[in-house]
């Protein structure tokens, strides 16, 4: 996809605070540092759209990224990060869950986990909700230019048996540094996107 146009639109806590329009959106959901921000500019060729940090819990709002005027990007704020409070998790929980549950202009969720370790318990948790939504259940496998080329299906086997997937093809490796399968990932998204403007 050529992306010739693409920008922060909003930073929400509230949902009076999300776009107003009817754009269809792509949400991405992992936890803290699995890599989120970087995926987001490496599919739109930006450097620093989506924030990046080297300390987790960094994303504490949602934040819509509107690409080439026509669909958004949606970056959740990550989960799991040890160090925050009982309450601040408990206040990202009903941020991401508020978006999930209420938002129309929703059209997949992914799951963004990071390769080289096997998912969490809470990694399962939001894969058992995005299947049970009845989204498609794409789980894109960040930093597989940390291991070796021979060890990604090792590692793929691993994410597909703690997920319970049997479809190889929803779980795709990927890497923000060489941009690994990144024409694929945009193959899926278009297809999601177009099936979108039917409905």
């Amino acid at each position: 996809m050529k992306i010739v146009k693409s920008d922060l639109q909003a930073i929400a806590v509230h949902p009076k605070q999300y776009p107003m329009d009817q754009l269809p959106e792509i949400a991405f959901a992992g936890r803290s540092n699995v890599g989120k921000s970087s995926f987001i500019n490496s599919m739109i060729n930006r450097t620093n759209l989506a924030r990046t940090s080297s300390k987790p819990g960094k994303t504490r709002t949602i934040n819509f990224y509107i690409i080439n005027d026509s669909f958004r990007f949606v970056d959740l704020p990550g989960y799991g990060y040890a160090i925050a409070s009982k309450a601040e998790k408990e206040k990202w929980r009903q941020i991401i869950e508020k978006y999930l549950n209420t938002r129309e202009n929703l059209k997949d969720v992914v799951l963004l986990v990071d390769i080289r370790h096997e998912p969490t318990d809470l990694d399962l948790m939001m894969y058992q909700w995005i299947k049970a939504f009845g989204y498609t259940g794409i789980v894109i496998a960040t930093k597989a230019d940390k291991i070796s080329r021979g060890k990604i299906q090792k590692h793929i086997s691993v994410i597909k048996k703690k997920l319970d997937i049997k479809d190889s093809n929803l779980v795709i490796p990927y890497s923000a540094q060489n941009k690994m399968n990144k024409e694929r990932v945009w193959s899926i998204f278009k297809d999601i996107l177009d099936k979108s403007l039917d409905q």
